[in-house]
């Protein structure tokens, strides 16, 4: 297993962010599909390797129940990971630091065309998913539904999507109009989702109850042809859900 961290110098949001990967051994010469995984409000592109993906992964594929992959992290910041503001910027939000700028250009414009550079990758939608845990999960949905030319798998494992436009949105957004183009629920009731594939989950206890959202989200999706599973395990908002149900994830993304 290669685990490596990569810092890209992005032009789009004028400074260096790092980047996780995972590569599998003795696949060099294999094009291989790639998965964004993307961390929650308070993370980074540590969680790669505090998770320990990659080792999960390697499990797997040995066991023979997922394909290899490349698992790439790239960190987010606190942004959500949408285009909040045309120049990057820090601003004091209700529960800490926003970051704000083109995040969701630099991981279409500058993170993917680095990897599909960098690595020996499948260079199409195909072979191309997003997820993530939390706020990163919302940020998943939300590019993955709006950019269905460019992934055929998403996820969102205990998404962090508000039922409305909320008090603690006021530092990303700056009106319900644009809180409303990057909610995961409204893109869906706008769209056709036939040939994409949608994993959704949340705990039982989940403090944000999000696992609301999830059903509403399902529903839709299902309604616009989608392939979608929407699941409710047990456990809460916090790290140890994510670990407890990483298996379950992984083989979503590597059968």
């Amino acid at each position: 297993m290669s685990l490596t961290v990569h810092k890209i110098k992005s032009g789009i949001l004028s400074k260096s962010m790092n980047t996780a990967v995972y590569c599998p051994d003795g696949c060099e010469n294999v094009k291989l599909p790639v998965l964004y995984f993307l961390h929650g409000r308070s993370g980074d592109e540590t969680l790669l390797e505090k998770s320990e993906m990659g080792t999960t992964a390697d499990r797997l594929r040995k066991e023979g129940k997922i394909r290899p992959l490349i698992i790439v992290c790239p960190n987010l910041d606190n942004s959500r990971g949408i285009n909040s503001s045309e120049t990057y910027m820090e601003i004091s939000g209700r529960y800490g630091i926003v970051h704000k700028g083109r995040y969701e250009d630099y991981l279409i414009r500058e993170v993917i065309p680095y990897i599909d550079g960098a690595f020996n990758t499948v260079k199409s939608r195909s072979g191309r998913y997003i997820g993530g845990i939390s706020s990163g999960g919302y940020t998943a949905l939300s590019i993955g539904l709006r950019h269905k030319n460019l992934f055929s798998r998403i996820g969102g494992h205990m998404p962090a999507i508000d039922p409305f436009y909320a008090h603690e949105d006021e530092a990303y957004f700056s009106d319900e109009t644009m809180w409303l183009k990057y909610d995961p629920v409204s893109i869906a009731k706008s769209g056709d989702f036939k040939n994409i594939s949608v994993f959704l989950d949340d705990g039982t206890e989940d403090e944000g109850r999000f696992f609301l959202a999830c059903d509403r989200l399902y529903s839709v999706l299902k309604s616009k042809g989608a392939e979608v599973q929407n699941h409710l395990f047990a456990g809460r908002h916090n790290e140890g859900y994510f670990k407890a149900n990483l298996i379950k994830y992984l083989l979503f993304y590597g059968v």
